[in-house]
């Protein structure tokens, strides 16, 4: 009897463990994200705020931004490529003064503010406020309207 139904149920379990991965992404992206933060050196935990302060606390450096988006990608990533249009809709979105910034994970810039941040897949976006504090994090494509409805939230 199993023999004659062993190739149904172990594509039942197969099927049953992607559901389970799929379901459980974002906390394993979570635990990841909180790992690399961790082993992140002194070093780059003082120049990452540093340049955080430098750029996206706009109560001190007196940029007219409001929020900051910054997406984290890579040239080969289709879901990546995808975000494009929507990142593009937030940069053309006037009444919410968004800074959109794209990092390129293969720049070697990138890679401190990744570790900074904890990013360990992409494309991740954050949304920082007006101080450069860090609301919201999100792995994988999201609308443009998910972030809008993200930032309407934090205000």
């Amino acid at each position: 009897m199993i023999r004659k139904y062993w190739l149904l149920i172990l594509s039942g379990l197969l099927l049953v463990l992607i559901v389970l991965g799929y379901l459980s992404k974002n906390s394993l992206n979570n635990f990841l994200s909180e790992k690399m933060r961790d082993t992140a050196g002194s070093e780059i935990k003082i120049t990452g705020k540093m340049w955080i302060d430098s750029l996206f606390n706009y109560t001190n450096n007196g940029k007219n931004f409001q929020y900051t988006l910054l997406e984290f990608k890579s040239n080969s990533c289709s879901i990546c490529k995808r975000m494009e249009p929507e990142l593009e809709k937030i940069r053309q979105s006037s009444h919410e003064k968004i800074n959109v910034v794209v990092l390129n994970i293969m720049n070697q810039n990138s890679l401190s503010v990744m570790k900074y941040f904890g990013v360990s897949a992409v494309p991740t976006q954050l949304l920082l406020d007006k101080s450069g504090a860090e609301f919201f994090r999100n792995y994988g494509y999201i609308p443009a309207e998910g972030l809008k409805r993200e930032i309407a939230r934090h205000q």
